[in-house]
């Protein structure tokens, strides 16, 4: 009696136990068939080019334009509406470059060209009646950037510059890269990472660190104008407030650094204007994010702070016409009223409704160093101001060779043109 006792008590147990559990899961079941069903996948995040953009804003059909990654040939565009000044003539240099952008001058008569969404930096040699494109390297990270100085290509990528000795004379077989300096990108954002390259009349390197968006608040590095010193790496701060500068060069007489910069996005069609600069005295603060143009504030950043606080630019170019690279003309070819006149190559607007740009400008100053003018050089690239695309090319650099003529390139079409002048 005991024993069977016991086992009655244990099957009793059990049987709760199981019960319980039953019950547990009735009630678990029953919970799990009401509840609601998971949340939907959160949207994609909008591309960077968006940020920035006002509910007013949010069904715009206004877009950047991609360039012809494979490049296109002379013979398929309408290359008889360029135009250039009376005694000028305009002519394809070299196709076949794809997204041709930056340009350098080697010792040797080599041209260097970068290119910003691809990742190959190419060099040009000029045989006389013929152009030898040679890819030097490839499967860089945005390699926009090129100097040349002492027989040295420097090469700027998103996150580092490197050094390429004696690379003249081994064109077929480039040496191993050096690096200047690394970690200029570390947190690898998007926004205007691309870099301009230039070597300065004091040997050093110069570039820009972009805003990593179109109106944020930046870093302590980034929105500015640095300089490496290429033996010591060395980095310093030449100026700050600068949004996106992909243009720069020297006076040639003042020594002082000029440069091209990209104002903010989605305020309006007529503001703000894209602006150039002059580098007249240290610690100079051009404004971004809170002041654009020198005389507007931001909407968001601007409340609370005045224009005062800032530098002025040396001039307004227009609004978002997008001034890439710049050079003063010092050549013997072209008449003397073009000696030390800044040459501006104008991408051209997409943040507006009504397109402008897409030319090269030639920008006057006077001794003092202030611009007295600006009128159109080479234009005929924009054909339909509101049409999409409205151009069927764009400049991004210009470059003066050994003989003073000036070349343009053009990466929506992968294409270098030259512009001479005989009287």
């Amino acid at each position: 009696m005991r024993i069977s006792t016991r086992l009655h008590r244990s099957i009793y147990r059990w049987v709760g136990i199981m019960s319980a559990g039953a019950a547990a899961l009735l009630v678990a079941n029953s919970a799990w068939a009401q509840a609601p069903a998971a949340p939907a996948a959160a949207p994609a995040a909008p591309p960077s080019w968006q940020q920035g953009r006002s509910a007013d804003q949010a069904k715009s059909p206004l877009h950047p334009f991609a360039p012809h990654f494979t490049g296109r040939t002379s013979a398929d565009l309408p290359l008889d509406k360029l135009k250039v000044p009376p005694g000028f003539k305009v002519e394809v240099w070299v196709e076949g470059v794809p997204e041709a952008r930056s340009l350098a001058l080697g010792d040797k008569g080599t041209v260097f060209v970068s290119n910003r969404n691809l990742t190959e930096v190419y060099a040009i040699v000029d045989r006389g009646d013929k152009r030898e494109i040679k890819k030097l390297f490839t499967g860089m990270k945005v390699p926009n950037g090129v100097a040349f100085s002492k027989g040295t290509l420097y090469v700027a990528e998103r996150h580092r510059i490197t050094r390429y000795d004696g690379i003249e004379d081994a064109l077929d077989n480039p040496p191993a890269a050096k690096v200047v300096i690394d970690n200029l990108d570390p947190s690898a954002q998007a926004g205007h990472f691309w870099k301009y390259l230039a070597m300065g009349p004091d040997g050093k390197l110069y570039f820009n660190v972009g805003a990593p968006g179109n109106i944020v608040l930046p870093n302590y590095n980034q929105a500015t104008m640095q300089r490496v010193d290429p033996n010591t790496g060395v980095l310093e701060t030449v100026a700050q407030g600068v949004r996106n500068s992909v243009g720069m060069d020297w006076h040639p007489r003042t020594k002082e650094l000029w440069f091209t910069n990209h104002a903010r996005d989605w305020i309006s069609d007529d503001l703000p204007n894209d602006t150039l600069h002059r580098v007249s005295r240290k610690n100079m603060n051009f404004g971004y994010p809170f002041c654009h143009q020198g005389d507007l504030l931001d909407p968001e950043f601007g409340k609370g702070r005045s224009c005062k606080e800032f530098d002025a630019p040396a001039a307004k170019l227009g609004p978002h016409i997008a001034p890439l690279g710049m050079r003063f003309y010092t050549g013997k070819m072209f008449p003397a009223e073009y000696q030390n006149n800044m040459f501006v190559a104008m991408h051209g607007s997409w943040n507006r409704n009504t397109k402008h740009g897409y030319n090269v400008m030639r920008v006057t100053t006077d001794a003092a160093g202030k611009v007295t003018g600006m009128k159109p050089f080479l234009e005929g690239f924009l054909t339909d101001d509101k049409g999409d695309p409205p151009m069927w090319g764009r400049p991004v650099d210009v470059l003066q060779l050994r003989d003073g003529s000036m070349l343009v390139s053009d990466d929506f079409n992968g294409i270098i043109y030259r512009i001479s002048y005989k009287k």
